[in-house]
């Protein structure tokens, strides 16, 4: 007798939330608040000065996190500014092409000399990075497969052949850092793009696969 009630009540838009729903906004949450703790960690002098004293740690540990603290930070958008970045960010293009300069950028040298010697300087750069973390998160979703490959087909080789030039420097390209340090980071550099372009072509071939079995089954079922 009371189904009938209990059918129109969920027809009328008072069903509660699912878990996953209800999470949602309390994951979001989290998210911020770890952007926001690993932004005043890396802040603290403890941990900022022994970072940005070595090549490595500063270009290939600072850097990461700070884009990675952006990202969490993007949670904070609400649906009406996400909406409103999309009209001008179709398919994530203006985004990717924006962490794709930065990124390109965050490569030069000289900018790490500069961001030691200038506050204002190292200020932008932080600012930078953790825009370029939030326009990442904001845009890898809305740019599809072929828009990520198009991406990390201009980034990946742009990384490895900065390495190559950070190894074959026979002077320093930055005036902070010892000459082996800066080789370091090269082979380094190197190593990354390729790990990080050997994971997308994986990445691929297992989608490829996946959507192969996906139609075998369905041909067989009809």
């Amino acid at each position: 007798m009371d189904e009938p009630l209990v059918r129109g009540h969920r027809t009328a838009g008072h069903c509660p939330r699912g878990p996953g729903r209800a999470a949602a906004p309390r994951v979001r949450r989290l998210q911020v608040l770890a952007g926001a703790a690993m932004i005043a960690l890396l802040a603290l002098p403890a941990v900022r000065a022994p970072m940005q004293a070595k090549m490595a740690t500063h270009m290939l540990v600072q850097f990461p996190l700070l884009v990675a603290a952006g990202a969490l930070l993007a949670a904070s958008c609400s649906a009406g500014l996400r909406s409103r970045i999309g009209r001008w960010n179709a398919q994530g293009i203006a985004g990717l092409v924006a962490v794709a300069g930065v990124l390109g950028l965050s490569m030069i040298p000289r900018l790490l000399d500069l961001a030691l010697a200038d506050a204002r300087i190292d200020a932008a750069k932080w600012l930078a990075l953790l825009l370029c973390g939030a326009a990442l998160r904001l845009s890898w979703r809305p740019a599809g497969l072929v828009v990520r490959g198009f991406f990390l087909g201009n980034l990946l080789p742009m990384t490895a052949v900065a390495g190559i030039l950070y190894q074959e420097a026979s002077a320093r390209l930055c005036n902070s850092y010892r000459l082996d340090e800066q080789e370091f980071v090269g082979q380094l550099l190197v190593g990354l793009a390729g790990a990080a372009a050997a994971a997308w072509l994986g990445h691929l071939a297992w989608r490829t696969m996946r959507a192969a079995r996906a139609s075998l089954r369905g041909q067989a079922g009809a």
